[in-house]
């Protein structure tokens, strides 16, 4: 099937949605072209050659002698086959840039993005291409052809550690932003990578825990947004996780890599393993492809132990043949070339300008009494207290973190050994305390660190305007405690804020937080982890020379009793010991245990609307420094979903909306359906059309193994956020059914 070039990025940015591939036709594979030159190759080769594509390492654990002189030190290396012109695959981490935690002594720097959840309140399909694009082809300069970037797990609970690398809670804005960052990365001639598949949802317990969720709910939920990146990004290769589903690993799990993601998806590509999360030769039987790190693992897996597993029966050399063809086809459909990257030069002024915008569209005005933001021209004095402000901007944690050009001013790493690289806080990047002296030339700015909350409030009391920069660090293989910041950190803005009423709060977390002292703060910024230019963007925005336009990807809840489990699953058990295995530099942490999801499919806000409860902060809520309104919404039904709306700037500011419309169907929690971000000059309207994808609008039926729209009536709400419906239409669904 030749590679479709529909602009999905530019369609989505006024929220045109179409049907997922899964949907339409299944195709003609015996007349591609790329499958034929696959079959030829794979006619050529050997069974030590084949084998060779099927297994890898990370070059640092191969020993100097024996490492090929074509391995970059970085996360894998898969060896090629020059005389059929295959070749070697060279990862390297991830999403948020091209991570090199294994080369880090050695000053490998690159362009740091803010964070994937940075990324998804930008709701900006386009900028998510446009910041694919540049970190695949930094990737590629550097001598990679994989790039291990394209995180989707849903964010179920806010302590979870990894939820700052994923793209919110809810599978369409996670889906629709994921696709686009793959078709950006690929458009490089390097091979992006969707992880972690499935239900990879927390970081406790997560290679010995199991998820427990019926079929329906996880269809509706995480594996909606994986088909969503999957059949409309077409990402090279997906990464099985760690974690067992239904008491299965995910990377021998029959159901998923060959019933879901083959059988029903049609997926072409490839499935590698996460690195230590292979436990069988059979895994290849039951879809696995590539066993990524099998110095990890407890065995070699697809290398060593092939062979008594092939003369067993327990695999089969078909198997080994569909694997093997898997990889080539991902191989020749994103065009790598016969051999590797050759490493070239980078433009790095050019590619920070991505990254700033980035930050700029990441920042959510979550809340502005009196319209205390943007700070006057005329502030003469500004106290800057807190964050590291004189050092940079955090970053998290793991194997996602990148070195920012410049390199990292502060590094703090928790544990020892191994485990260290999974725990490094560290600050770098553009300092806002820099950013805040350029935006306000000649204002006398001055910074404490804020570990004496005292003398942080006398020094409030003699300024014009207070930021207080408040930071909570979060990490691959291990999930926050609680919500709170820590450290101190409330007591300090509760004391600042009291001596100052002109007192801005600017978070730098990855997820979202408690805030004990909101009513005491008029004005709050969620910056996340803001990436190579963070600090410059926190100035320009409480300056206005840029208006904000980011809205929240999560729900901000109250507390956690609000959440489906209060008590994180897991958290509360015993932890390894020190001899026990370990899972890529970390403990796997506890026993194994079973992980439920009350929400099931409703995840966010969809639980919070089933429930009754009220946020802290809403997702899809943010605030504008100008002034939007709605007006002419139509909804048109059947069996699609179309809705037409007009968006007006009524304020005196150029800025950017995200409309968004809201779904609730018979009997269930109201779901996003589409959304747009029109950029608005004063006074300017934009009519906006939006075409719902047909799985969001419909439910799984596990029994006919169908996705159904049940007739009838339906609400079509256009709003502001998961909360804040301003206008609202009916109309009615025909039945309808689609193909798993």
């Amino acid at each position: 099937m030749p590679r479709r070039h529909l602009r999905v990025a530019d369609l989505l940015l006024v929220g045109l949605c179409f049907a997922p591939q899964g949907v339409l036709a299944e195709p003609d594979r015996g007349a591609d072209p790329t499958e034929q030159r696959v079959q030829a190759t794979l006619a050529q080769m050997t069974p030590d050659e084949k084998m060779l594509l099927i297994h890898g390492n990370m070059p640092i654990m191969i020993a100097r002698a024996k490492r090929p002189a074509d391995a970059i030190i970085a996360a894998g290396y898969v060896a090629g086959v020059a005389r059929l012109g295959i070749p070697p695959q060279l990862s390297s981490d991830a999403s948020l840039g091209v991570a090199n935690l294994m080369d880090m002594r050695k000053g490998d720097v690159a362009t740091a993005l803010p964070s994937g959840m940075a990324l998804a309140a930008t709701w900006n399909p386009n900028l998510a291409r446009e910041s694919g694009r540049m970190i695949g082809a930094e990737a590629r300069a550097k001598g990679f052809n994989v790039l291990l970037a394209g995180g989707v797990n849903l964010v179920r609970d806010p302590r979870g550690g990894r939820n700052f690398e994923y793209l919110g809670e809810d599978p369409l804005l996670a889906g629709r932003m994921v696709a686009a960052s793959i078709g950006g990365i690929q458009s490089n001639r390097i091979i992006a990578t969707i992880k972690h598949f499935a239900l990879n949802d927390q970081e406790t317990g997560r290679a010995t825990a199991s998820v427990d969720m019926d079929e329906a709910a996880m269809r509706e939920s995480d594996l909606l947004a994986f088909r969503i990146g999957i059949t409309e990004g077409r990402p090279g290769s997906v990464m099985c996780a760690y974690n067992k589903v239904g008491g299965t690993y995910a990377c021998e799990n029959r159901f998923l890599l060959t019933d879901v993601l083959r059988r029903d998806w049609g997926y072409r590509g490839y499935v590698m393993s996460d690195w230590g999360a292979v436990h069988s030769t059979e895994a290849l039987h039951a879809g696995l492809d590539q066993q990524s790190g099998e110095g990890i693992d407890a065995k070699r897996w697809f290398s060593t132990e092939l062979p008594a597993a092939l003369a067993e029966h327990r695999v089969t050399p078909a198997d080994l043949d569909t694997a093997v063809g898997r990889i080539l086809w991902s191989i020749e459909d994103n065009h790598l070339g016969k051999t590797a990257p050759v490493p070239t030069a980078i433009d790095y002024d050019a590619d920070a300008k991505v990254a700033l915008t980035s930050a700029r569209e990441a920042i959510v005005l979550m809340k502005n009494a009196q319209d205390l933001l943007p700070l006057k021209p005329a502030t003469r004095s500004i106290l800057v207290v807190g964050g590291h402000a004189d050092l940079g901007v955090p970053s998290g944690g793991g194997s996602s973190q990148v070195v920012p050009v410049g390199g990292f001013r502060k590094v703090e790493s928790l544990k020892q050994g191994a485990a260290a690289m999974f725990s490094r806080r560290a600050w770098g990047g553009a300092t806002p305390i820099d950013g805040l002296r350029a935006a306000f030339p000649g204002a006398d700015i001055r910074y404490l660190d804020g570990s004496d909350p005292a003398a942080a409030a006398s020094a409030a009391r003699a300024v014009d305007a207070v930021v207080v920069l408040a930071e909570k660090f979060s990490t691959e293989a291990q999930d926050n405690a609680d919500l709170g910041l820590g450290d101190g950190q409330d007591a300090l803005i509760d004391a600042v804020a009291s001596a100052n009423p002109c007192t801005i709060v600017v978070l730098e977390t990855g997820n979202a937080v408690a805030m004990p002292w909101l009513a005491k703060v008029p004005a709050l910024l969620s910056a996340w982890y803001g990436g190579q230019r963070g600090g410059t963007a926190i100035g320009e925005v409480i300056a206005g020379t840029v208006n904000p336009s980011g809205r929240l990807p999560v729900t901000f809840p109250q507390s956690l009793a609000q959440l489906p489990n209060p008590v994180l699953p897991g958290s509360d058990l015993p932890p390894l010991g020190a001899k026990d295995r370990i899972v890529y530099g970390v403990n796997a942490n506890s026993p194994p245990f079973t992980i439920t999801y009350p929400e099931g499919s409703d995840a966010g806000y969809r639980w919070f609307d089933r429930q009754r409860e009220t946020p802290a902060f809403a997702f899809g809520e943010g605030l504008s420094y100008t002034r939007f309104a709605y007006s002419g919404l139509s909804a048109r039904g059947g069996k699609s979903l179309t809705v037409r709306f007009t968006v007006t700037n009524t304020g005196s500011r150029p800025g950017a909306d995200v409309p968004q419309i809201y779904v609730t169907l018979a009997g269930k929690a109201r779901r996003l359906v589409g959304w747009a971000k029109p950029q608005l000059q004063p006074g300017e309207s934009r009519s906006i059309t939006l075409v719902a994808d047909p799985l969001v609008l419909a439910s799984f039926d596990t029994a006919r193994q169908r996705w159904i729209t049940a007739p009838g009536a339906i609400r079509v709400e256009l709003s502001r956020s998961a909360t804040d419906p301003v206008l609202t239409a009916q109309t009615s669904l025909s039945a309808a059914s689609y193909r798993p």
